[in-house]
C-alpha cells in the first residue's frame, strides 16, 4: 500500500484532497481511495442494485440518484467536520493511472487527535463482491488511520458487523481485526446481534 497523504493532523479535520492507493495483486487491480464526489452518484446507485431493501446502515440501499446524492453530500459534510472520513474505492486504470469503476467504500469514524479509539466500516459494490476488494481497501484505510492519528493518541480501531454477515467477519479476520465480543442488537440499523473486532496500533 502507498499513500500520498500521511500528514499528522493538528486539529479534527483533514482536507478533501487525501488520496490513498493500493498496488495491484496477481488477481486484483490497483485501487484508488479518495473522498466521495457528487459525480460518483450514478455509479454509487448502480453499484447498489441488488442490495436488500432492509440493508443495514453500513451498506445502505440506494434506489434513486436522489438518495445517492443525499448520501454523498452527507459523507462530504461529515468529512469537513471531522466526524467521518469516507473514501470511494475505485479501480485504478493501468493505461494512465486514472480512475476506473467504483468498487466499494471504506470509512474511518470518530477519529481525532487525542482520541484513543475510532471505528472503521466498509461495503463492496454488488458487482465487485467476492473479488477480495474489501480486505485490501480496509488494510489501506487501516494503515492510513494509524499513520495519521497514532502520533496524536490513536491506539486501536473498532470494527462492528452483524452476526448475520459472515463475509464481513472474514474481511475482519483477514485484516487483523481480532474478534473481541458480541454486541447486543440495536434496531433499526442493527436488528441482529453484532461482532466487535479490534485492531491495535502496536499489533
Amino acid at each position: 500500500m502507498n499513500s500520498n497523504s500521511t500528514d499528522t493532523p493538528t486539529d479534527a479535520t483533514l482536507p478533501l484532497t487525501v488520496t490513498l492507493r493500493a498496488d495491484a495483486t496477481p488477481t486484483t487491480p490497483a485501487l484508488t481511495l479518495r473522498p466521495w464526489r457528487e459525480e460518483d452518484t450514478a455509479a454509487l446507485v448502480e453499484g447498489h442494485r441488488g442490495t436488500p431493501a432492509d440493508a443495514s446502515a453500513s451498506a445502505p440501499a440506494m434506489r434513486t440518484e436522489a438518495e445517492g446524492l443525499r448520501w454523498v453530500r452527507h459523507q462530504r459534510k461529515s468529512w469537513a467536520t471531522g466526524a467521518r472520513y469516507a473514501f470511494a474505492v475505485l479501480e485504478k486504470t493501468e493505461r494512465d493511472g486514472g480512475e476506473g469503476r467504483l468498487l466499494g467504500h471504506v470509512v474511518l469514524k470518530d477519529a481525532a487527535p487525542g482520541r484513543p479509539t475510532a471505528e472503521v466500516g466498509y461495503w463492496t459494490a454488488v458487482p465487485a463482491r467476492g473479488q477480495g476488494i474489501a480486505p485490501r481497501a480496509l488494510e489501506t484505510l487501516t494503515t492510513w488511520a494509524f499513520t495519521t492519528f497514532a502520533p496524536t493518541g490513536l491506539t486501536h480501531l473498532r470494527l462492528l458487523h452483524q452476526v448475520t454477515n459472515p463475509a464481513s467477519c472474514r474481511v475482519a479476520e483477514k485484516t487483523g481485526y481480532a474478534f473481541t465480543a458480541i454486541v447486543p442488537a440495536s434496531p433499526p440499523d442493527y436488528p441482529a446481534d453484532g461482532h466487535l473486532h479490534i485492531r491495535r496500533a502496536d499489533g
